[in-house]
């Protein structure tokens, strides 16, 4: 096995563990703190919104401090 392998497998990983976290803490909380079913949906796509908000945050903070951080680590 690869180490390409190897990283895939870990992201797949981490990915999958990212979404069950957001489905038991964030998502399920939502859903069940409304009675009527509209306001279910409203939370569950504002619990959505969220966490694409926060993924998106995230790559692009990514983008812009690693290779400014791995410039500075190995120089």
């Amino acid at each position: 096995m690869s180490r390409t392998h190897v990283i895939y497998y870990v992201v797949g990983a981490c990915a999958v563990a990212g979404f069950v976290a957001w489905v038991a803490l964030i998502l399920i909380p939502a859903w069940t703190a409304y009675w009527r079913l509209w306001q279910r949906f409203v939370a569950a796509i504002l619990s959505l919104y969220i966490a694409v908000a926060m993924t998106g945050l995230g790559i692009v903070l990514g983008l812009g401090v690693v290779p400014w951080a791995w410039d500075h680590l190995h120089s």
